[in-house]
């Protein structure tokens, strides 16, 4: 299978309290270890990418756990991607001078869209992803609503149709989870990556739901060019070499 870019695997960190968690449907979460630690293996395991979130700043009304990000980006040998808390230009400057590659916006940038064009136009398209989280509403006229806070607030407004207000703005990168499939380790959610592959110019994440090495392959036969998992990597069910000799045996050109 060919694709624009050599596929990605990227571990996401969820973070709470400075500790590694997992939920599922971003609820029932559990300990899953230390960020710095974790950081470290994944790196060493051949990771393209990291993601840390800290999945409680924006809900708790505060930034970003700069000590966090700085601790982990030091032992990081990969790009990180940051995000939670960054509201404006100056949060997200500030999570880039602790030592990310890239921060990713979600609620901030879905109530203020000018967010998004700003932080382009400062730091760089390179430096700015935006994340959708999505749950199936058959409502909507892509079947998909957008939520902000984390999961928890529903807005009402159209994923797909959102997603073409960020490619506009300039993101290159767009990284939808889907609320239905988070956790489960049933799948992604391979219709909403689709509709979004064909909405936009923007490149893919995909984003929960991973729980087979077949799931892998799927999005990517789906649009997605960067590969994001948690549990599955957390609690050792797949590792990086597994997944990408897989994918590579299936003509996925793969990074690394």
């Amino acid at each position: 299978m060919e694709t624009s870019f050599p596929v990605r695997i990227m571990p996401c960190l969820d973070m709470q309290a400075g500790r590694v968690v997992k939920g599922v449907q971003f609820v029932d979460i559990r300990d899953a270890g230390d960020p710095v630690e974790c950081c470290r293996a994944y790196c060493d395991s051949g990771a393209d990418e990291l993601a840390l979130l800290d999945i409680t700043a924006t809900v708790e009304n505060r930034d970003t756990l700069l000590d966090v990000v700085s601790r982990v980006a030091r032992v990081a040998t990969v790009p990180l991607t940051v995000g939670g808390g960054i509201r404006d230009v100056d949060s997200a400057a500030a999570v880039l001078a602790a030592g990310a590659d890239r921060i990713s916006t979600s609620s901030a940038a879905f109530r203020r869209p000018d967010t998004i064009h700003e932080m382009i136009d400062k730091l760089g398209a390179d430096k700015v992803t935006v994340a959708i989280d999505a749950a199936r509403n058959a409502e909507m006229p892509s079947g998909y609503e957008v939520y902000i806070d984390g999961g928890r607030t529903a807005t009402g407004a159209d994923a797909v149709e959102w997603a073409r207000r960020v490619d506009g703005f300039g993101c290159n990168l767009v990284l939808p989870t889907s609320k239905s499939t988070d956790g489960a380790k049933t799948g992604y959610d391979l219709p909403l990556i689709s509709k979004l592959k064909q909405a936009v110019g923007a490149e893919i994440v995909a984003s929960g739901g991973a729980g087979t090495l077949e799931h892998f392959y799927q999005a990517v036969e789906a649009g997605a060019t960067v590969l994001l998992a948690a549990s599955v990597f957390h609690f050792n069910v797949i590792s990086i070499p597994e997944l990408k000799r897989y994918l590579k045996d299936r003509g996925v050109a793969v990074s690394g």
